[in-house]
């Protein structure tokens, strides 16, 4: 299992890519070192898709696990990942992990860097900026603090500092004008960071109190960590993940195949199979709600 670890912040990645052509970042993504693209297909393989080439590179958060992080051994790796690339496999796309600045997804998704953001996406909330697939994985947003904190339930947070990621579901949960506004007015502060990596390591610190999240985030960062962290039993919400094109005719169209591919993947079972690779991560078969394929 990684262990938790400083990495860089998704501003500081933002800034090292928009030192570069969109040329540039492709061409990095497409032909890097092979201990991270992990490129799946041949060069120049076609598509059916009008305005796709073929090369399907996945927008995804390297600070997110495990659904897209990086490993011990310097590859891309989890569940989201996983998928994506069984995906190319049966299309013979060329499979392209590209981790991007997560507060600058929309426009490297509208400028066509990248193919879609795949990478614990949540839809509530989305639905009208990005054709999305179906959703297909149950999640919910939650709060973790320290173990013997005497923080038990939500209304404990009142006065406390809670630090959440940047421009992320939980945020806008808890913004002024979210679902959680009156608990998120609650805080002393509700501060953002680039990636819950840091977060996790400023709780266990205790220069915060608390820090909001997804429950996969929060179980892949407890591993190990039994006794040190705990998570409040009371879910800040309950939403699913989809894949997010752009809202193209192309996006629609790789959207559909897209969900024709993840339900062919679950009734094959690869799909149960994967969650299992991940289970210890909190990643359940229970969780999959895509609807089988009629």
């Amino acid at each position: 299992m990684p262990s938790i670890r400083p990495a860089l912040s998704r501003r500081q990645f933002l800034n090292a890519l928009l030192l570069t052509t969109a040329t540039g970042a492709l061409s990095a993504c497409a032909n890097g070192g092979a201990s991270s693209s992990g490129s799946t297909g041949a060069a120049g393989s076609a598509s059916s898709i009008p305005g796709f080439d073929g090369t399907f590179i996945v927008g995804f958060d390297e600070d997110f696990p495990p659904y897209g992080y990086k490993g011990d051994d310097g590859e891309y790796t989890g569940f989201d990942l996983d998928l994506a690339q069984k995906v190319c496999e049966r299309e013979h796309w060329i499979y392209t992990p590209m981790p991007i600045s997560w507060d600058a997804k929309d426009a490297l998704l509208g400028s066509g860097q990248i193919t879609c953001i795949w990478n614990g996406f949540t839809i509530e909330g989305r639905e009208d900026k990005y054709y999305f697939v179906d959703p297909y994985m149950e999640n919910k947003q939650v709060v973790v603090v320290l173990a013997g904190s005497g923080i038990t339930a939500l209304s404990d947070l009142a006065g406390k500092n809670v630090i959440t990621q940047t421009d992320s579901a939980a945020y806008d949960l808890l913004k002024t004008d979210g679902a959680q506004a009156e608990l998120g007015a609650s805080f002393a502060q509700l501060k953002t960071i680039g990636d819950y990596n840091t977060a996790f390591m400023m709780l266990e610190s205790g220069s915060v109190d608390a820090i909001a999240c997804d429950y996969p985030v929060a179980a892949f960062n407890g591993t190990g960590k039994e006794g040190t962290f705990s998570v409040l039993s009371e879910a800040l919400n309950t939403e699913h993940f989809g894949v997010g094109f752009d809202k193209t005719d192309t996006g629609k169209a790789l959207a559909a195949q897209v969900e024709k591919d993840l339900q062919a993947l679950d009734a094959d079972g690869t799909v149960k199979e994967l969650c299992a690779k991940y289970a210890s991560q909190g990643v359940s078969y229970d969780l999959w709600c895509l609807p089988k394929a009629n």
